[in-house]
């Protein structure tokens, strides 16, 4: 039996709002990415920030010229992101490929796809956090081989960091790169800093280094920028977020000035 079910059309259409939200990030991040959107989740969304996720096709293992072939995509990878629609910021989430491919040639990727939006890289946005810590002697630590490494260590010396002691881990997977403990990112932080570092950096996106930033400075005693510390903080200052945060890290408590 089918019983008639009056279904009544609402006198007037409902009052729309400009955005569902005040702000909103972008994030084209790798397919294999196990942490970016987790950190920007706990460190960046909330009631007026909204975080719009696209992946984009990435095949281990991590070398340079692996890193390259995601160029094509990234134009793509942007363009699905709320189509048609502005957004406030947007990171390309993979900083030994930041390296490889270069902060411009990205920024110019994405605005074929976003134009004006300022795009936000690791390695751009690490570069702005040692400076606002007053870091120009740093050490690096990264998960990477010595091949994929050396783009690094060239990128930060022709920026005019000094660099007291570049350790890498060896890995070629960023899905166990995903996979190293917490603990253990402290242990090896421990002996990736040099004395006379103004500050460390331990790159790399898939990483779990930015949830326990903080409490590797309580044991180093220095300052440390992470890949996801530092576009996050980027992200909130670029949408007007000014507030400090230190139990994330000395870094979320500076003001972000670009270049």
């Amino acid at each position: 039996m089918t019983v008639e079910i009056e279904i009544i059309a609402a006198g007037r259409p409902p009052r729309l709002e400009d955005r569902p939200l005040e702000k909103r990030i972008g994030l084209v991040i790798l397919a294999t990415d196990h942490t970016t959107e987790v950190d920007f989740q706990r460190m960046v969304a909330g009631a007026r920030l909204g975080v719009y996720v696209s992946r984009i096709h990435y095949a281990n293992p991590v070398t340079p010229e692996n890193l390259l072939k995601m160029q094509p995509s990234l134009t793509e990878g942007a363009a699905l992101i709320l189509p048609d629609e502005a957004l406030d910021a947007i990171v390309y989430s993979c900083t030994s490929a930041s390296v490889v491919i270069g902060d411009r040639n990205i920024e110019a990727a994405i605005h074929a796809a976003k134009p004006g939006v300022p795009v936000v890289t690791p390695t751009a946005a690490a570069v702005t956090g040692l400076k606002a810590l007053g870091a120009r002697r740093i050490s690096v630590l990264t998960p990477y081989t010595i091949e994929t490494s050396r783009p690094m260590a060239d990128y930060f010396a022709e920026l005019g960091f000094a660099i007291d002691r570049f350790t890498c881990l060896g890995l070629t997977d960023d899905r166990e790169m995903a996979r190293i403990a917490p603990d253990e990112i402290l242990a090896f932080a421990r002996q990736a800093l040099a004395p006379q570092s103004d500050a460390l950096f331990i790159s790399c996106t898939a990483v779990r280094a930015a949830e326990v930033a903080a409490g590797i400075e309580a044991e180093i005693g220095k300052p440390v920028v992470t890949s996801n510390l530092a576009t996050a903080w980027a992200c909130l200052r670029l949408c007007g977020d000014d507030g400090a945060r230190p139990e994330l890290g000395q870094l979320m408590t500076k003001s972000y000035r670009e270049g």
